[in-house]
């Protein structure tokens, strides 16, 4: 039976549908019941089939049109973005019609970005095919692109209206690409949601061997925590802040390496282990509370050795990170209690401690 999370609040409200099999006719076609034109945005990554069983889905719908862009991180280019406007221009897209993200986080960024401001903006779905873009990204409304100085610097808040999760793409991943998705996951049990946390303690093989009942639980606990807080901060003004948890660190990490060689899961995995100890210099949490987080992280499989990275080659990309304020980097500590928040008043050397 699916299971159904409804995020978001007035006009910009929309539901995310979770099951083995979520992209089917009856939770596709009512959606897009009104919608003369569809554009399929993917990347060259995704199965061939996934693509085919999406068509068949859609066969019904006269204007189906398909654009794949190249998979990775360099995708969220100004280029893309370009030639994607371009596409629907030439197709006479109006907002009647609608745009469907089916990928990972690049594609959803750039569908969501897209659809943001073409014509000032007209629907999209998304059909994340990642457990990273399953837990985080496809969910929020955050909608971006890449330029040299940082990740994610040019985007808008823009929700999806309708969101399809369907645990069998997960069968398809890679190990590098789930444990990426496992590393969001563990953020939302850091950042308050002890259920979570409990849950990821006891069934850790379980996730780890991908069981249909677990990824269920861990994919509807994690969207749970984040429909919470974006509901009530739509465009990050307040709690928002805390499903930063680690990205600061974990962005700094992707841009000194270029975006390769490291998934984005992977380097906020890294990212987290540096903000919980930080967390413990400052004295916010006990040294057991530091042991526990980084023994789920190591119970999952995940890597926390981030001993390559000198604060030095990674203090211009933090401090040039979005979360700098009035000059003032804003970090997103956890507390004793569990509670992740954002602050500002923290001592320099406690975050160089952090690397040596």
């Amino acid at each position: 039976m699916a299971k159904i999370v409804t995020t978001g609040k007035g006009p910009s409200k929309y539901d995310v549908i979770i099951a083995k099999n979520a992209v089917n006719k009856k939770n596709l076609l009512a959606h897009l019941k009104y919608k003369n034109k569809v554009l399929i945005i993917t990347d060259s990554g995704i199965p061939k089939k996934y693509v085919k069983e999406l068509k068949l889905v859609l066969k019904s719908k006269k204007n189906i049109y398909l654009h794949i862009i190249d998979e990775g991180e360099k995708s969220k280019s100004f280029n893309t973005y370009k030639n994607i406007l371009e596409k629907l221009a030439d197709l006479k897209f109006d907002r009647s019609d609608c745009l469907i993200a089916l990928g990972g986080g690049v594609v959803g960024d750039m569908t969501g970005f897209c659809a943001a401001t073409y014509l000032r903006g007209i629907d999209f779905i998304q059909i994340p095919t990642t457990l990273l873009a399953q837990v985080d990204s496809s969910v929020g409304g955050k909608t971006a692109i890449n330029i040299n100085q940082g990740k994610n610097l040019i985007g808008s808040f823009y929700n999806p209206t309708l969101v399809l999760i369907s645990t069998q793409f997960l069968e398809t991943l890679s190990d590098e690409e789930y444990k990426s998705g496992l590393g969001e996951v563990t953020k939302y049990a850091f950042i308050g949601n002890s259920k979570l946390y409990k849950f990821i303690q006891k069934n850790a093989e379980k996730i780890k061997s991908k069981k249909l009942n677990v990824l269920e639980e861990i994919i509807e606990e994690s969207i749970k925590t984040k429909s919470k807080i974006v509901t009530n901060d739509e465009k990050e003004n307040g709690i928002r802040a805390i499903l930063n948890f680690g990205h600061t660190f974990g962005h700094a990490i992707e841009a000194h390496n270029k975006y390769k060689g490291l998934s984005h899961g992977a380097a906020v995995t890294l990212g987290m282990v540096i903000a919980a100890k930080i967390s413990f210099f400052e004295g916010h949490i006990k040294l057991y509370q530091l042991d526990d987080m980084i023994n789920l992280l190591e119970s999952l499989d995940l890597k926390i050795d981030y001993s390559k990275y000198s604060f030095n080659d990674l203090s211009g990309y933090i401090l040039n990170d979005k979360k700098v304020s009035q000059g003032k980097l804003n970090l997103i500590l956890i507390n004793e209690k569990g509670q992740a928040f954002k602050t500002n008043k923290y001592n320099l050397n406690s975050l160089r401690k952090a690397f040596n």
